[in-house]
């Protein structure tokens, strides 16, 4: 007799639940969507966040690999610029004046390089430092003597040994000074 209702109800009928409908409720399946559709929000500016922030960081490296890349060819070529401003310095000017024609030439010719490789240096970003007069910077100079001097302020650079040099604003090599002991507090 069962054959017959499920004959009458049609195929599926019967194995349909009696009772209350299984769908879900919309205010629940809204409120899920609406919480996961925050937490991709979420998860995309936070991306979008680490983008920015891998970019600028990236943008920043590559500034300085560009700046500061030279960095140990610099260094190394500071022993040839001062190797070579020592040799223009060690001829006194009364040798120059009487020094034949090509000697002379040959001195300008070394001063015409020493100005040409500064300027090179400065092309890359290397500046020579030269604080004679300025108050002593233990991140800029180094002190190798103090020199009692009552006319100048007390920690003032007085002496210039060896100038110093910077790329961008790293020190490539302090200064190495003479200071002033024994002045007026500066």
């Amino acid at each position: 007799m069962n054959d017959i209702k499920n004959a009458e109800n049609g195929p599926g009928e019967a194995d349909a639940p009696q009772g209350p409908s299984q769908e879900p409720d919309p205010f629940v399946v809204l409120e899920n969507l609406q919480a996961e559709n925050t937490s991709l929000k979420d998860k995309l500016l936070r991306t979008l966040a680490d983008m920015e922030n891998l970019r600028r960081r990236t943008e920043k490296e590559v500034a300085d690999a560009k700046t500061y890349g030279v960095t140990a060819f610099a260094r190394d070529m500071l022993t040839f610029a001062d190797n070579l401003h020592r040799a223009l310095a060690n001829v006194p000017a009364e040798a120059r004046a009487r020094a034949d024609a090509a000697v002379q030439t040959l001195i300008e010719g070394l001063q015409l390089t020493e100005r040409d490789f500064a300027s090179r240096l400065e092309r890359f970003g290397v500046r020579k430092v030269d604080p004679a007069g300025q108050k002593f910077d233990p991140n800029l100079h180094e002190a190798l003597f103090e020199q009692p001097d009552e006319s100048v302020p007390n920690g003032t650079v007085t002496q210039v040994i060896e100038p110093g040099y910077v790329i961008g604003e790293r020190v490539l090599r302090p200064a190495k000074v003479g200071v002033s002991r024994g002045g007026p507090k500066g």
